[in-house]
């Protein structure tokens, strides 16, 4: 493959085909975008390629305005929210979202997945946000466009910080998470479903489990994401 985004493509395929290994992607549903800030572009999975057939040299080059800088297939069809992202969140690397089974059934429920456990709180310190699905008027406009709307004033609303919380559920849709890079990202949405699960399976047991004490919440984040956080060498 000849291209000045070559490292940029591989970073992008890679962690699709990771997202698809680890079982979060329904057939083609699903998709990792990878930004170059310096280039002010991104790369994206093509729309609806499937994985088995995916190459590094299929995935597109974009830039925030939508406009395709590289490739020859069409960008995935939720591009204008990873754009949209990009142009607002500087410090983000990488985007994905999926269908996986228990994000979207929480996505479903419209209900925000509280934290139960430990788990939950070695990654964030908040229940993990659902908005609201869409409005009328949003659906029959830009819809990609305006699903970043939507993530984006959830977090204004309840006043979360993007890098902190890297993960959302968008009502009766799904689940996008983001990070630092596309495997980051990808790692997020691995953990957003897990924790989505374990939470499904907490309601199970005990319809009226108690959310995660404040003091343990505080303990396990901060010993891995404090100012003298001790996990990992």
């Amino acid at each position: 493959m000849s291209s000045k985004y070559k490292s940029l493509k591989e970073e992008c395929y890679e962690a699709n085909m990771e997202l698809n290994a680890l079982g979060l992607v329904i057939y083609t549903f699903g998709n990792v975008s990878a930004v170059d800030r310096d280039s002010a572009v991104f790369a994206i999975k093509p729309s609806g390629v499937p994985y088995e057939m995916l190459q590094p040299e299929d995935i597109v080059i974009m830039d925030y305005d939508n406009k395709v800088v590289e490739g020859d297939l069409r960008p995935s069809s939720d591009t204008k929210t990873h754009s949209y992202l990009y142009k607002n969140w500087k410090e983000i690397g990488g985007v994905a979202h999926t269908h996986a089974m228990y994000s979207v059934a929480w996505a479903q429920a419209q209900l925000d997945i509280p934290i139960f456990g430990t788990t939950h709180a070695d990654h964030l310190t908040h229940d993990i946000p659902c908005a609201p699905p869409l409005a009328d008027e949003l659906i029959e406009g830009n819809y990609e466009h305006n699903t970043g709307i939507q993530i984006l004033d959830c977090f204004k609303e309840r006043k979360l910080d993007y890098n902190e919380v890297e993960m959302v559920l968008i009502g009766n849709h799904g689940p996008f998470a983001w990070g630092k890079n596309a495997a980051k990202a990808v790692y997020n949405t691995k953990v957003l479903e897990t924790v989505a699960q374990m939470a499904y399976l907490t309601l199970q047991i005990n319809p009226d489990a108690p959310r995660l004490k404040e003091s343990l919440i505080k303990k396990h984040y901060e010993r891995k994401h404090g100012k003298n956080a001790y996990y990992g060498q």
